[in-house]
């Protein structure tokens, strides 16, 4: 397929889809880093291995996963033109959200009450690893939200509807690989330990 064809909003879709592809590339890239040098960083002398993560990552993932799935329905719903029911599963969307960062910052401080740190002198460089995966996928995590916010208020003004709804397909392509991330991330944890 030749990508220099087609009307101009057939190569601003395409350009649009095409940045998205490279931001998720750069930070699939940046974590499988971050996780080879966690596996490095396994094999220290100094290295933790008995610790148990919060049990609000847990319930946090699961929340993560629900808000993938009401986003895949707010989709199915504009495909349908069922735009007040988009709207709710949007809604929804971005209260599991703002519910799955509470849930981590909750994550962090039952790490905190069990004695671990980021940094300082009672902290582990798995701890140290840990807190900065985690904290960086919340800030992707907020940029998803923001993304959402975006699709939210594009819905609200009628921007879409079942042939014209770009904006809400990338943002949930975003969404979802921000899901499917932690879903790695919190495996990750558990099984390389």
């Amino acid at each position: 397929m030749d990508l220099t064809q087609g009307t101009p909003k057939e190569k601003n879709d395409r350009s649009k889809k095409m940045m998205l592809w490279f931001g998720i590339v750069s930070l699939l890239m940046a974590f499988a880093g971050w996780t080879s040098a966690y596996i490095v960083s396994s094999k220290r002398e100094d290295w933790l291995s008995d610790i148990v993560l919060p049990s609000s990552f847990y319930i946090s993932t699961a929340i993560i996963i629900l808000s993938s799935i009401t986003y895949f329905l707010a989709k199915k719903a504009i495909q349908k033109d069922a735009k007040k029911v988009c709207t709710s599963w949007l809604l929804i969307t971005l209260g599991l959200g703002v519910i799955f960062i509470g849930l981590q910052f909750n994550g962090f401080s039952q790490l905190v009450s069990q004695g671990y740190y980021f940094t300082g002198p009672t902290s582990s460089i798995k701890m140290s690893y840990i807190f900065l995966i985690a904290a960086v996928h919340i800030v992707h995590v907020v940029a998803g939200i923001i993304s959402l916010l975006v699709v939210l208020f594009n819905q609200i003004k009628g921007k879409y509807n079942a042939g014209e709804y770009l904006g809400l397909s990338l943002g949930a392509t975003f969404w979802h690989f921000l899901d499917l991330l932690w879903v790695y991330l919190i495996l990750f944890m558990v099984l390389v330990g």
